[in-house]
């Protein structure tokens, strides 16, 4: 059977919109309005092509339905700021963790489950900081929190935080596994019980074995560069980041190199390739590419990397705003958010500031609409590609 044409959940989090766009076209067919949704924790898949996000401001966590009459199929309380958001490989159990928002310091030590089959909620305390997640599924799910300073993953069973009772009580872990204390980027791998985390020193990964975590070796950057961002492949069984390197003074991002990092999760090997100088971070999975969007002083542009490692550089238009030689890139300007699905060769790009969305063809690096949703995507925006049987969910990780 065909698949349903896809559709673009385009979040403005500081005028507090959720817009839904057909692909390509980009016509506006739903919209939420006094919705910030968490552009960290970002937004999840689940079956059916629905997705879930966290609204910071009213401190809810939304499954949307694009394909319902009612774009919000349900609402839980949960604790906020997110930080991060995942579920198992089901999608019925679901936990949220909080970090900075608007603060200099971690403040929180608040993690919210949620049980989308029964309505059941908690919410426990368990380390003030900026924990990642992620959750191993079976019989008796396993919420796994990567820590930093002191790095370490803590294994809490799912129904013990669930059945913790009224009033936000610590929550002590079954078990833990030391990590470097600068851990960044989280994945799993569904079918092994596998769980990655991304630091300085490589790529952290441990299986499930019984109710605890056992280590395995783990898997070199293969440079003096470092990956920021982990994502699931669930096309090709791959993990992927990309390596930054270069002066670590954000005030010369210009001059930071950046390499798309490709580890084959069958066969252990991993490539690299180069993707130019400046700021690039978070990619996007789609049929047959992985797309990057590389912000630059002399021109950004949408890097779409094809299997055979072949690169297309399609050119943005200039952001008013954008980050400028000898300032930081991330305080104050505008930004660039992207999202792909892995059942469509369809890329979506924010033109941040401007209220704009690239929505390009990855085969061909051709723009087939310019949709301006009528809010401006301030700081980029946020983007999700979703159609119902796309197999995105195969990634249980907030993007």
């Amino acid at each position: 059977m065909p698949l349903d044409p896809p559709v673009l959940f385009v979040s403005d989090h500081l005028a507090g919109a959720v817009h839904v766009l057909t692909v390509p076209d980009g016509t506006p067919v739903q919209r939420l309005s006094s919705r910030h949704v968490s552009e960290h924790a970002g937004f999840l898949a689940l079956p059916g092509g629905r997705t879930a996000c966290v609204d910071d401001r009213r401190g809810e966590l939304l499954i949307l339905d694009p394909h319902a009459e009612r774009l919000v199929e349900r609402a839980f309380p949960v604790a906020v700021p997110a930080e991060h958001l995942a579920c198992d490989p089901s999608g019925r159990h679901l936990a949220v963790t909080t970090g900075l928002g608007a603060n200099e310091t971690p403040w929180s030590d608040l993690l919210t489950v949620i049980d989308l089959t029964t309505g059941d909620t908690s919410t426990v305390r368990t380390r003030v900081g900026e924990p990642g997640v992620t959750v191993l599924g079976g019989e008796d799910p396993l919420v796994v929190l990567r820590h930093r300073e002191p790095g370490q993953w803590a294994a809490h069973h799912f129904a013990d935080l669930l059945a913790a009772p009224p009033g936000c009580p610590p929550a002590t872990p079954r078990s833990v596994l030391p990590l470097p204390d600068d851990g960044h980027g989280d994945a799993q791998l569904p079918d092994t019980g596998h769980v990655f985390a991304a630091t300085s020193r490589g790529v952290h990964r441990a299986r499930r074995r019984g109710g605890a975590l056992a280590a395995e070796t783990p898997i070199p950057w293969g440079s003096r560069s470092r990956g920021w961002y982990l994502r699931l492949d669930t096309r090709r069984r791959a993990l992927w980041s990309t390596l930054r390197g270069g002066d670590p003074d954000p005030r010369l991002w210009p001059e930071w190199t950046n390499h798309a990092w490709r580890h084959g999760l069958d066969t252990g090997h991993t490539d690299h390739v180069d993707l130019g100088p400046g700021l690039v971070f978070r990619l996007a999975l789609a049929r047959r590419h992985t797309a990057f969007t590389r912000v630059h002083p002399d021109g950004d542009e949408l890097i779409l990397l094809s299997p055979d490692d072949t690169v297309r550089r399609v050119p943005l238009p200039a952001m008013d705003g954008a980050p400028r030689r000898g300032t930081t890139p991330w305080e104050g300007v505008q930004r660039r958010a992207i999202a792909a699905s892995p059942a469509s060769d369809w890329i979506a790009v924010t033109r941040g500031g401007h209220g704009e969305v690239h929505i390009v063809d990855a085969v061909t690096g051709h723009e087939a609409a310019r949709p301006r949703p009528g809010t401006p995507l301030h700081h980029g925006g946020h983007l999700a590609l979703r159609s119902r049987d796309d197999g995105a969910d195969g990634d249980p990780v907030g993007r």
